[in-house]
């Protein structure tokens, strides 16, 4: 029986205290001091006591970065002196896409390697924008034994990322009329990419490098930045190559596997030249996420290419667009198209830009992705803030430079163990035992604008869109 994927978690505390989300005030003249239970030391998440020492002291604000949010402290001190208050700094991370609470969350999943919970539970609004207005099916959460964590059965997360033929032809004894392409698959539905904001050097590619290996995925990376330190990594690199310099890189074609080409108009003619290089050579087109997409899914479809890789910008909009439609539209009118046409079994899509949790790969892949590459979660696994200081030449508070690719390859495995822990239980919840069986699969969500036309439109009108 084949060896059960898994990923192998660690924890890896972080370089330098985070930020925290809350401080705990304390108004000590009210203490009795002789409490032989006192609220601190029964914390069953052991946060006092990592920082008892200078709690005690009280000479400035501790901020409590692993805090669940339980609350119990507060509820039963005795003498009701406990409070808590948020952290200002926390308030200033990220930005308006990359929240606070998704900065976080994804510092903690990098250090323990864990989903995150929290004992206060969701205090949020209902229903927010992009992936927040559309929820998953949950309905066969009462089966436990379809939990891929915990359960007996095996939930598959694989994904291809080659072609398939449309259809198969046998002669009269049963043997393959036509040759069948390769097929190159990966153990989960989730790429990585270097990153287009915040810090990159040698160290942080190398970090990604070495997680992708380790967890048997791939990344897409510039080949300039390929030097001779990376060489034993090149099965895992996917090279972002044009039509006027793939030549350049024979060498490095022959040695990948799957090499990804800039779109440009008229370039069907010009895939089989590149796959002369490396006749076992894999294809994947990188293509701006804009209004023109679907036309041009369905004239790569029709060519030899394996895999078509759409990108959205840092928050997961459309690009050039005056009123930017979010990716999981974009998602779905793309995967329609090429089901209309028949298409769609003929080639894989993948899609990156604005994908923050685990929960936006599940949404992405219902919406009809076969996976999704992620490159701003990969740096904030790292410490980064999202503040976007590099970008004004200015230093970085959480001094990315510094990293080692020991520790920022251990902070991206443990992130992809609780990201694919998750993605597991949320098959589970739904009754699907392999990630590719949900592609599509838009039964398995609700749509908060489709609910809000059904049930109030008839009420109250359509909505206005400003």
């Amino acid at each position: 029986m084949p060896k059960k994927y898994h990923i192998t978690v660690k924890p890896t505390p972080p370089r330098q205290y985070p930020v925290g989300k809350y401080t705990a005030v304390e108004f000590r003249e009210d203490c009795a001091g002789s409490c032989k239970e006192c609220v601190k030391k029964k914390c069953v998440y052991g946060i006092f006591k990592e920082n008892y020492q200078h709690i005690s002291s009280m000479k400035e604000p501790v901020y409590l970065y692993a805090c669940k949010s339980c609350f119990r402290c507060v509820q039963e001190c005795t003498k009701g002196i406990f409070s808590r208050a948020i952290n200002p700094e926390y308030r200033n991370l990220g930005d308006e896409y990359w929240t606070p609470n998704i900065i976080h969350s994804t510092w903690y999943q990098a250090h323990t390697g864990n989903i995150p919970v929290s004992g206060a539970g969701y205090r949020g609004p209902f229903v927010g924008k992009g992936f927040d207005s559309m929820w998953t099916d949950m309905s066969e959460i009462v089966r436990p034994t379809r939990d891929g964590i915990h359960g007996r059965e095996y939930i598959n997360t694989c994904i291809e990322l080659s072609r398939r033929p449309r259809r198969l032809r046998f002669h009269t004894d049963l043997t393959l009329v036509q040759d069948v392409p390769p097929i190159l698959e990966i153990p989960l539905p989730i790429l990585f990419q270097q990153p287009v904001v915040g810090v990159l050097n040698k160290n942080i590619l190398m970090s990604m490098v070495k997680a992708a290996h380790s967890i048997g995925t791939m990344v897409f990376v510039q080949p300039g930045n390929i030097t001779e330190k990376f060489l034993p990594y090149t099965k895992s690199f996917i090279p972002y190559l044009t039509l006027k310099n793939y030549k350049k890189y024979t060498d490095l074609v022959r040695q990948c596997k799957m090499v990804e080409i800039s779109y440009e108009a008229g370039m069907e003619n010009d895939v089989s030249a590149i796959r002369d290089i490396n006749k076992d050579l894999f294809i994947s087109v990188a293509v701006p996420l804009k209004a023109d997409a679907p036309h041009i899914s369905l004239k790569l479809a029709e060519t030899d290419i394996d895999t078509i890789h759409y990108y959205a910008d840092n928050h997961g909009r459309e690009i050039d667009s005056k009123r930017p439609r979010f990716i999981k539209e974009m998602i779905r009118e793309i995967h329609l198209a090429l089901v209309n046409k028949s298409l769609r079994q003929k080639v894989n899509l993948l899609f990156s830009g604005g994908i923050a949790m685990a929960e936006h790969v599940t949404k992405a892949i219902i919406c009809g992705a076969d996976g999704v590459a992620i490159d701003a979660p990969l740096l904030i696994a790292m410490e980064c803030r999202m503040c976007y200081q590099c970008r004004e030449g200015l230093s970085c508070p959480a001094k990315l430079e510094e990293v080692k690719p020991g520790f920022g390859s251990a902070r991206i495995i443990n992130l992809m163990g609780a990201w694919r822990n998750q993605i597991l239980e949320m098959l589970g919840a739904m009754g699907l035992r392999e990630v590719r069986r949900l592609r599509g699969e838009v039964g398995r969500s609700l749509w908060f604008e489709d609910l809000e036309k059904e049930n109030f439109a008839p009420i109250f009108g359509e909505r206005k869109v400003s």
